[in-house]
């Protein structure tokens, strides 16, 4: 159905087109409301694995089959698919890291620029972007990694649970009053609770959003997309950002920690903003290393924020409005 839409777009006016295109993805965000508010049951659940996985899979062929027309309509339906089931988690976002905003919002707005690389898809049949197949490419790699580590209960548990030792050991280095059982830890005000009443709330629990596993994935996905590069040059840019991101992040961690336990500030504040903060800083930084190694990957990242300049109906009828508007 939202395939079909999309490949409508380039046949209708460009006020109509653009219409459909906001209205497709907050259509699919309203359902995706309504339809799975969390927690998801157990039946939801394993229904999303189908627009989830399929989605990737559908991505990682037509980045595969590159620019033949087959490999153009599967990244179409690959990004509708994944679209879709990412309009389907801002209440998860919300929810399961207590009440994140940050997170639910990049979600919504993330539908609809997946959204919007299937609309581009359906243009400049010939002399297409090279960018467009580039970052179907990345993320089927960096989906596929990622959520197959995290639907296997022993992968995702097992680097939970190495990621919460191993951050209990860095806060460890500065003080003793620190324990870790599982993924919970327990520090300074709430260790000292902990051990007058035997039992009580920890500083913090390790999920698997605190692995750092998104970021990683994200190097992954686009170096290891990057079909011009060597892989000599690829290996030299992985080791040069993925071990560096796995210790940042058990220093945000012990950081957050610190900041919840030793009362400096709120676990909400610590972990929302300062280190979602830091995080940013960091990746910002270590994209900047990459593209000292991979000057490929600046161009292809370019090439994508270039896209809106390019012609289309969408393109077209939002210039239109934007000139209406400063009149």
């Amino acid at each position: 159905m939202f395939s079909v839409a999309v490949f409508t777009m380039k046949k209708l006016s460009d006020s109509a087109a653009t219409t459909l295109f906001f209205l497709t993805p907050t259509t699919m965000l309203i359902i995706g409301f309504f339809l799975f508010q969390y927690p998801l049951t157990f039946l939801q659940e394993k229904t999303l694995l189908i627009p989830l996985f399929g989605g990737l899979l559908l991505l990682g062929a037509g980045f595969l089959m590159g620019e033949k027309k087959k490999g153009s309509l599967l990244r179409v339906a690959g990004w509708v698919l994944f679209s879709f089931y990412w309009a389907t988690q801002p209440n998860t976002l919300y929810y399961y890291e207590g009440g994140d905003l940050v997170n639910a919002a990049i979600c919504v707005a993330g539908v609809y620029v997946l959204f919007y690389f299937a609309y581009r898809e359906t243009l400049n049949t010939k002399n297409k972007p090279i960018c467009l197949n580039w970052v179907a490419g990345a993320t089927s790699i960096a989906g596929l990694i990622y959520f197959v580590t995290d639907k296997i209960d022993a992968l995702r548990d097992g680097l939970i649970n190495i990621v919460a030792q191993q951050s209990a050991w860095l806060l460890s280095l500065f003080s003793d009053k620190v324990v870790v059982k599982g993924n919970l830890i327990w520090f300074g005000y709430h260790y000292d609770m902990l051990q007058q009443y035997g039992s009580y709330g920890a500083t913090a629990q390790i999920i698997f959003a605190c692995t750092a596993i998104q970021s990683m994935m994200l190097f992954v996905g686009m170096i290891g997309a990057l079909k011009g590069a060597s892989l000599k040059t690829r290996g030299l840019a992985l080791l040069s950002t993925i071990p560096v991101i796995y210790v940042l992040n058990l220093v945000r961690n012990a950081g957050v920690i610190f900041l919840s336990g030793s009362q400096i500030t709120t676990m909400e504040v610590a972990h929302n903003y300062i280190g979602k903060f830091g995080s940013l800083i960091a990746l910002i930084v270590l994209v900047f290393v990459v593209f000292k190694i991979l000057p490929e990957l600046y161009d292809h990242i370019v090439c994508l924020f270039d896209l809106p300049k390019q012609d289309g109906p969408l393109e077209r009828e939002l210039k239109k409005i934007t000139k209406r508007g400063k009149r």
